[in-house]
């Protein structure tokens, strides 16, 4: 007979993992992740030195920018390397490779949920275009971070005439992930979590390689009475931890919004939005979307397109999707993000990315931190930190039309409305359009030859990506072309010979 799951405590079940082990950890921010069990394996270093060496495996960015998710982790000797896909949310982590003393690779969200995956069916890794000619890619350093990540993950091939990236697959010995009911055969369902993640590809990955899985819940249940309810069956998961609610928060925001987990319409929770440089980003953006387009919103600046559509009345023409699972609704923000107000459908996150890697995303709604006349954009590198990529590059890259939204200079950035015509009161410290990038995140001259339609959207200016870079086609009214748009560039762009006069919010 199959032995039932071990119901344990948190230091009683991180004891089971050993040194030199990977650990793949479940969540997205704080959505879905075992906040008791980083807490406890980061206890059990510190008080007994153990385990070290591990290798961190993880899909999203899960963090606070505190010290929460795992930033619990972040110490010398725990660790040996990191490979994720964001790291903005846990800072301790990006120090530790700052400072050269952990291996970290950055690699895209949608390519590292799917590897688990092939991870757990021993495959050899994931063949996909997602990453060629940026910093990714080998010929541009693999996504090594540090002078002491050495060994390549990634490697260049060609099939059929065309390049590709494989990814290769690492064994995974520990699962880490979190549910919200188990009954005692240790079958999970995820009754009050706002998304689903890479939960079963995790446990798959563990238990095919020999190790073990460990799983966080808020109860234990009798039975389970719809077995399609289940999200992990018991016979991958080795012990159960009972959180009881403690350390399990639905988000790293809220303790429970039940909007995250019920489908509806009402759209009462999107904020309205006062005038400002975002708000105008945001109206001149959501022109772009199409009645029945599927879409997609970065975190941050392209949110503003949501609660602008709210106000007009238009959030039903079109469905808003994340790339961690939710289908419909509005993205929550914040330390929420990951999660949907009143969605249609939750999915896995490995599904979802499927499908926007597919082409599946009609528009991308995207922010952007540097841009350069051949239209590439960089998300990851800035202020003397590494965000990392996240989802970022799977939606840009396979989007048929992508919109990127940032303010024209970053930094203090303040504008008025007068007279039908915006004036710049303050202009912000930093160029955004810039001569060279720090990381190239996005490949400008490889959208083209994809054939995606590419704006870049500003408070006071509009450009399109062309064969030859970037064109302006849109100024806004009162903004002087020469001293207000081409000065505060460092490169000169073309200038459409009809240049349109873009329109400031309802106008």
């Amino acid at each position: 007979m199959r032995a039932k799951a071990l119901i344990t405590t948190a230091d009683e079940a991180v004891a089971f993992i050993p040194s030199g082990a990977t650990i793949a950890v479940g969540g997205f921010v704080g959505a879905g992740h075992p906040e008791m069990l980083t807490a406890a394996l980061e206890r059990r270093f510190l008080q007994e030195g153990l385990p070290q060496g591990l290798t961190l495996f993880y899909c999203a960015g899960q963090g606070d920018r505190g010290d929460r998710g795992l930033n619990h982790l972040a110490h010398r000797g725990l660790l040996r390397r990191v490979v994720g896909g964001h790291w903005n949310l846990a800072p301790k982590l990006g120090a530790l490779a700052l400072a050269n003393e952990i291996e970290a690779y950055n690699f895209p969200q949608g390519v590292l949920c799917v590897l688990l995956r092939e991870i757990a069916a021993k495959r050899p890794g994931v063949f996909t275009q997602v990453g060629v000619n940026t910093f990714i890619d080998p010929i541009n350093g693999g996504g090594r971070l540090n002078e002491r990540t050495s060994e390549p993950l990634v490697e260049r091939v060609e099939i059929d005439g065309q390049i590709w990236l494989r990814y290769k697959s690492m064994p995974v010995n520990v699962g880490l992930i979190r549910a919200t009911s188990a009954d005692r055969q240790g079958n999970l369902t995820m009754e009050r979590e706002g998304l689903i993640g890479e939960v079963l590809p995790i446990a798959q990955a563990a238990r095919n390689h020999g190790g073990i899985v460990i799983a966080q819940v808020e109860k234990i249940v009798d039975r389970i009475v719809d077995p399609k309810s289940v999200r992990v069956p018991g016979m991958l998961v080795d012990y159960l931890v009972v959180s009881g609610g403690k350390d399990h928060d639905q988000t790293f925001g809220e303790a429970f919004n039940p909007a995250y987990v019920c489908t509806g319409h009402d759209t009462a929770s999107v904020p309205v939005l006062g005038f400002s440089e975002r708000r105008i980003i945001g109206a001149r953006a959501l022109r772009e979307v199409r009645p029945g387009d599927i879409v997609n919103l970065g975190i941050g600046l392209p949110e503003t397109v949501a609660a602008v559509a709210a106000e007009m009345g238009r959030l039903g023409e079109f469905t808003l999707t994340v790339e961690s699972g939710p289908i419909g609704g509005v993205p929550a923000s914040g330390l929420s993000f990951g999660c949907s107000h009143l969605p249609e459908a939750i999915i896995d996150q490995p599904s979802q990315f499927d499908f926007y890697d597919g082409g599946g995303l009609d528009l991308a709604v995207l922010g952007a931190v540097e841009i350069d006349a051949e239209g590439s954009v960089n998300v990851t590198s800035f202020a003397g930190r590494f965000a990392g990529v996240g989802g970022f590059m799977n939606i840009a890259q396979s989007a048929r039309r992508l919109v990127f939204c940032c303010s024209f200079r970053a930094g203090e950035i303040e504008v008025v409305r007068e007279g039908g015509g915006l004036r710049i009161v303050k202009e912000g410290k930093h160029p955004k359009f810039v001569n060279h990038l720090q990381q190239v995140c996005f490949h400008g001259p490889s959208a083209i030859a994809r054939g995606q339609q590419v704006l870049y959207v500003t408070e006071r200016a509009v450009f399109e990506l062309t064969p030859d870079g970037l064109r302006l086609v849109e100024v806004a009214p009162g903004i002087d072309l020469q001293a207000g748009v081409l000065d505060q560039m460092e490169f000169a762009p073309q200038v459409a010979t009809s240049l349109q006069i873009m329109l400031l919010l309802d106008d």
